[in-house]
């Protein structure tokens, strides 16, 4: 059995990281002054969340980061035992999207995420929140079909 961590895990939070930052300072940028529509039920609209994911829990942003940061810590240690394949791409996915909203939290005064994608009346969201969400439901896909997440 390989005692190599897996690194690529850490590539996909990376990777996450820089597009999720990327993304919400232009929101910040071009949606002040008002939310564009898109297509369809879309539209880019900028909002601010002290909360966790969809709003949850928005008493206390210090808390949202310190569950955040833990989570992240978790999955750092977890996704670096990945199996290579889908675990990774899961690990790295939900790593990514943690550490992006810690980061925009603890850089924003007040602490606050950028939220910027409305669709319908779904709850505002980022793309730190499609990579959480997306990286669940891969490692879960893999676990229900037996493939194993770690070395």
């Amino acid at each position: 059995m390989s005692r190599r961590l897996n690194d690529t895990v850490v590539v996909w939070a990376v990777v996450i990281t820089a597009l999720d930052a990327a993304t919400k300072a232009w929101a910040r940028s071009a949606l002040a002054s008002g939310a564009r529509h898109v297509v369809g039920p879309l539209w880019w609209r900028l909002s601010y969340n002290s909360g966790l994911s969809f709003s949850v829990s928005t008493k206390g942003a210090s808390w949202a980061t310190l569950i955040t940061a833990a989570i992240a810590v978790g999955v750092l240690v977890g996704g670096l035992r990945a199996r290579a394949g889908q675990a990774t791409a899961g690990f790295g996915l939900l790593l990514g999207g943690g550490v992006a909203n810690v980061i925009d939290r603890l850089s924003a005064t007040p602490h606050v995420v950028t939220d910027f994608v409305a669709v319908g009346a779904f709850p505002v969201f980022n793309l730190a929140d499609v990579a959480i969400t997306a990286g669940f439901v891969v490692l879960l896909v893999a676990s229900l079909r037996g493939e194993p997440l770690w070395r």
